[in-house]
């Protein structure tokens, strides 16, 4: 499955603690007017971890009903229980999600001998591409590159979301093995793409679609003096995304537009003030515009 381009970590719209499925599908038909190449609901940006069963479920189908296969939807469907992500992933699969994102095991730290049985159950569990997720700074455990290595040889395994923080890591996958390589992190998508990833999972873009598009496609595209424009005009809203906790800080400004309520779940804590102050004076610098 070709994973190109720009492709945005969907926020889980919240009200009075329940999702906002109205306002969830506004925000699918604004990305998509905004040019993006794929959706992915349910990762961390959807706040996953605090989803129930049936929301998670809910949320997915409701994306892939809106979508309406104008682009593809990559499910989240990550779990510290295998099982767990094994019956997300067949119920994404059910639902008609083109691919899954699955995150490597959070709190349990399993050697690289369980992480290696935990993507391999996955995989065999269903019939669409996996794209494996690799972000210890949440997770606590970190692929290493002759696991990845050896999970690429799964027909179902075909990509993975670098989000390391270590751009080299780029370089060692694609010689290590045939994985695409997805940038997890906006403000290191312009290297990875011209270390040969192939896209962006993108959070700036629930609030900038159409920017972190022409961004990521002027890479694509070998247009790096384009790109590196793009980058730099960008990066202040890209840090600023997380100037705390995300999905906090872009939650705030899609509310702050009137987009969404500005709601979050425990354990997460609204935007403070001063995280908030410095989020939008850095949104405005780009034509961002709060109500």
């Amino acid at each position: 499955m070709n994973l190109t381009g720009n492709m945005v970590a969907v926020v889980t719209p919240f009200r009075n603690d329940a999702v906002d499925i109205a306002a969830l599908a506004q925000h699918v038909d604004r990305l998509l007017a905004g040019g993006v190449d794929g959706l992915v609901p349910c990762g961390t940006t959807g706040e996953s971890a605090t989803l129930s069963h049936d929301e998670h479920d809910a949320v997915i189908e409701q994306v892939i009903a809106r979508v309406a296969r104008r682009v593809p939807v990559i499910a989240g469907t990550g779990s510290n229980s295998t099982a767990e992500a094994v019956r997300l992933s067949r119920a994404a699969q059910e639902a008609g999600a083109d691919a899954l994102l699955s995150v490597t095991p959070y709190y349990n730290r399993p050697t690289q001998s369980g992480l290696r049985r935990h993507f391999l159950t996955i995989a065999d569990a269903v019939d669409i591409p996996v794209i494996l997720y690799d972000i210890p700074g949440r997770t606590g455990v970190m692929l290493e590159v002759d696991t990845i290595a050896a999970l690429a040889e799964h027909p179902n395994i075909q990509a993975i979301k670098e989000a390391t923080g270590q751009v080299e890591r780029v370089s060692a996958i694609r010689g290590a093995c045939g994985l695409q390589v997805l940038a997890g992190d906006d403000a290191l998508a312009l290297p990875v793409l011209a270390l040969g990833g192939v896209g962006l999972i993108s959070v700036l873009a629930n609030v900038l679609p159409a920017q972190v598009s022409r961004l990521v496609h002027s890479a694509l595209e070998g247009d790096f003096a384009a790109a590196r424009q793009l980058h730099d005009q960008l990066f202040p809203a890209m840090k600023a995304m997380f100037v705390e906790t995300n999905p906090v800080p872009v939650k705030a400004a899609m509310a702050a537009a009137g987009w969404i309520a500005d709601e979050v779940r425990l354990p997460l804590a609204p935007l403070s003030a001063d995280s908030r102050s410095r989020l939008l004076a850095a949104l405005a610098r780009v034509g961002f515009a709060a109500r």
